[in-house]
C-alpha cells in the first residue's frame, strides 16, 4: 500500500507519482516519489487549424470591405476541453487509488485545472481519500524536485538520508 498519490496536472498532461519506501530502510535515502504514468489532453498540442476550421478568430468581412466583429466562443469551448480532460484524469485517478491502495491523493495543478478538477473528482472519488491541494504549475519538475518542493510545503514526508556502509 502506498500513502501518498499524486497528481501534477496542467492544460495538457497529467503525471501520476506514488510515494515508495527505499528499498533498504536506514540504508537507502528515501522514501522516492516515482512517476508511474503520464497522460496527455487529446486537444493539449493541437494548434491553429488542427483545432479550428480558421485561425482569426473575432471578425469578418463582408463584400463591402466592412469589417464585422463577432464572438465565435473559442474559450468556452477551451474550458470544455479542459473539463473533458479533468474528468478523464479523475477516472484514471480512481483506478490508481483502487490499485495502490491510496490513503492520500495529492493534487498539484494550475489553479483553473484545479478548480476543474474538484468537481470531476467530488462525485467520483472515495470518501476514504484524504485530498490536499496545491494550485501550483509544477508539471515540469523531475520526482526529485517535486518531492523536495511538496515536502518543503509539508505536503510530503521529507526524503530521510540513508547511511552509506
Amino acid at each position: 500500500m502506498n500513502q501518498y498519490l499524486v497528481a501534477v496536472i496542467d492544460s495538457t498532461r497529467a503525471r501520476f507519482l506514488t510515494l515508495e519506501p527505499a528499498e533498504i530502510p536506514g540504508v537507502e535515502a528515501g522514501p522516492n516519489l516515482v512517476e508511474h504514468e503520464a497522460m496527455l489532453s487529446p486537444t493539449g498540442d493541437l494548434q491553429g487549424q488542427d483545432l479550428w476550421s480558421t485561425t482569426k478568430t473575432g471578425s469578418n468581412r463582408s463584400a463591402g470591405a466592412q469589417t464585422h466583429a463577432y464572438d465565435d466562443h473559442r474559450a468556452r469551448h477551451e474550458v470544455e476541453f479542459e473539463r473533458r480532460f479533468a474528468n478523464s484524469i479523475a477516472s484514471h485517478l480512481n483506478t490508481l487509488i483502487q490499485r495502490f491502495q491510496t490513503p492520500h491523493l495529492i493534487l498539484v495543478a494550475e489553479p483553473q485545472i484545479l478548480g476543474l478538477m474538484r468537481e470531476a473528482i467530488a462525485a467520483t472519488l472515495p470518501r476514504n481519500v484524504k485530498v490536499s491541494e496545491l494550485a501550483k504549475d509544477l508539471c515540469q519538475f523531475k520526482p526529485h524536485e517535486l518531492h523536495e518542493y511538496l515536502a518543503n510545503k509539508n505536503l510530503l514526508p521529507a526524503k530521510r538520508p540513508g547511511s552509506f556502509v
